[in-house]
């Protein structure tokens, strides 16, 4: 199935930056996008997943059941065969890869716990009527929200290492091809997805030589001295 192509995105320069930053390094503990409705926000960061096709990008519905985001077990296996069945759930498939939550700040306060003590550790543990499993589960957590909606719990909003508001106004031109490329999308999106192809698979290597080099990146004194600076007027 063909997905508007993260390239193909007018304007958001800031929000893409943030994104691309947050995979090339998970360290970041992953962004928090913030705009209106209609914006692209879901947009971008599905457009993600051919930039990182050996990661998984994994999306967290808001009516997931706990059971669906943390996996479950099979105890009648286990009473039977003595064996622990475990049922992966969204964290597990998650792992060393995105955890998408669009509308992050509707998700239930129960799922908001969760998701926060498996971030902190970076192990999911799971357990039944006194049957337990452990697995690791160290994702990017990605989240969308519209500020118009609600706030995000503070404890949250903690959890993302960056924060990019979307671009609200366009010139009439970016506007025109805004909707332009819309169309030709929904027209034909394997065409349109095709016509992006080169561009997605120069961006892709991009991504792939800058997890490769991020070792190898020193921090200038001067940004840490505007780090500092900008920390303190905060």
């Amino acid at each position: 199935m063909a997905s508007f192509p993260f390239s193909a995105v007018v304007g958001q320069e800031a929000l893409k930056t943030a994104l691309l930053l947050a995979i090339v390094d998970p360290a970041i503990d992953g962004v928090l996008v913030s705009g209106s409705r209609g914006s692209a926000k879901s947009t971008l960061v599905r457009g993600l997943q051919p930039l990182v096709p050996d990661r998984p990008l994994v999306t967290l519905p808001l009516g997931a059941t706990e059971e669906m985001v943390s996996g479950t077990l099979e105890l009648r296996q286990a009473l039977q065969n003595g064996e622990v069945a475990f049922a992966p759930g969204l964290l597990a498939r998650a792992h060393r890869g995105l955890l998408y939550v669009d509308e992050v700040n509707l998700l239930p306060d129960h799922l908001v716990d969760l998701l926060l003590d498996v971030a902190a550790s970076g192990v999911n543990h799971v357990e039944r009527d006194g049957i337990s499993h452990r697995h690791d589960a160290d994702f990017v957590l990605v989240g969308t929200m519209n500020p118009d909606e609600g706030e995000l719990r503070p404890q949250l909003l903690d959890r993302f290492g960056l924060m990019a508001a979307v671009q609200e106004r366009f010139t009439l031109d970016e506007r025109l091809e805004i909707v332009r490329r819309r169309v030709a999308f929904d027209s034909d999106p394997v065409a349109f997805e095709s016509e992006y192809h080169t561009l997605t698979d120069e961006l892709a290597a991009r991504v792939d030589e800058a997890v490769g080099r991020l070792d190898t990146v020193a921090m200038p004194a001067a940004i840490s001295l505007e780090i500092a600076r900008r920390c303190d007027d905060a």
